[in-house]
């Protein structure tokens, strides 16, 4: 599942290295249509890989009907502790990867960058700390197959937790080492991730585990899109609309990813307790 996890990190970092290749030559739209591109060799890929998998459906209990599968979820008290805990860990991870680029914007205008080439740079330094993300979703599966799962989500929750509520007051530190606490920042942020997923697999019985896994997505990436609003509003409330290099808008703002993600570990440890 680590491997799994750290090939959608590699995306996220292909996609941001490529958007800040594309803008040396082009303009945003220029950008976006070069980014729109690689999904269609997404596809490409998936039916060539994809045709040798067998098409595997797990049989229901008699008189279970399809439709049954949704309340079984909701009633399933591990399955749901396991999917408020990647609730809350989405409402960090979501809000860091959406915020991230801007932060690192406007930390190398503060440190003298033009705007234009602050942009470019930001996305080729975000994309570097998604590469983190890699090593992280491996690092975090490894950890949970050795040490257990919601050990493992509990180290690095907490970890994560810490950055959120410390990264944006250090506007002012250098440029370097912004970028190497932001690796770290990703590098834990997403640890726990695979482990989420297995998790839930292990919680729920096969037959209504697609199910499960709709509820999560709708529930944990639904914190996702509402995270980034709540962080952009924070920064706006605090001055952000005024100057973007103002360490107190944006250590509140990242404050609230923290804030956000504080009950994660805490349905995490409920799970723990029952395990």
């Amino acid at each position: 599942m680590g491997f799994l996890i750290a090939g959608s990190s590699a995306g996220y970092a292909i996609c941001l290295g490529i958007a800040g290749l594309a803008l040396q030559f082009t303009g945003w739209r220029g950008a976006l249509a070069v980014v729109a591109f690689l999904p269609v060799l997404s596809w490409v890929t998936a039916v060539a890989v994809l045709r040798e998998t067998p098409n595997m459906v797990h049989a229901r209990p008699a008189g279970e009907s399809l439709l049954g599968s949704l309340p079984a979820v909701l009633k399933n008290r591990k399955g749901m502790l396991s999917i408020w805990g990647y609730t809350f860990h989405n409402w960090e991870l979501l809000g860091l990867w959406a915020w991230l680029p801007a932060f690192l914007t406007a930390v190398l205008i503060l440190h003298g960058s033009s705007s234009e080439n602050a942009a470019t740079l930001a996305l080729t330094f975000a994309a570097f700390t998604y590469v983190a993300n890699i090593a992280g979703s491996i690092l975090g599966g490894t950890m949970a197959d050795r040490w257990g799962r919601t050990r493992t989500i509990l180290l690095w929750s907490c970890v994560s937790l810490a950055a959120s509520f410390s990264i944006g007051w250090l506007l002012a530190l250098p440029v370097a080492l912004l970028v190497v606490l932001a690796c770290l920042y990703n590098f834990a942020a997403i640890a726990d991730s695979s482990t989420h997923s297995t998790v839930l697999a292990e919680s729920v019985p096969p037959h209504y585990l697609g199910v499960a896994y709709a509820v999560r997505s709708v529930v944990g990436f639904g914190a996702g899109v509402v995270s980034p609003f709540v962080f952009g509003w924070a920064l706006d409330l605090a001055g952000g609309a005024k100057t973007s290099t103002d360490a107190l808008s944006w250590g509140l703002a990242w404050s609230t990813l923290g804030l956000g993600a504080l009950l994660g570990p805490v349905a995490t440890l409920k799970l723990h307790r029952m395990r």
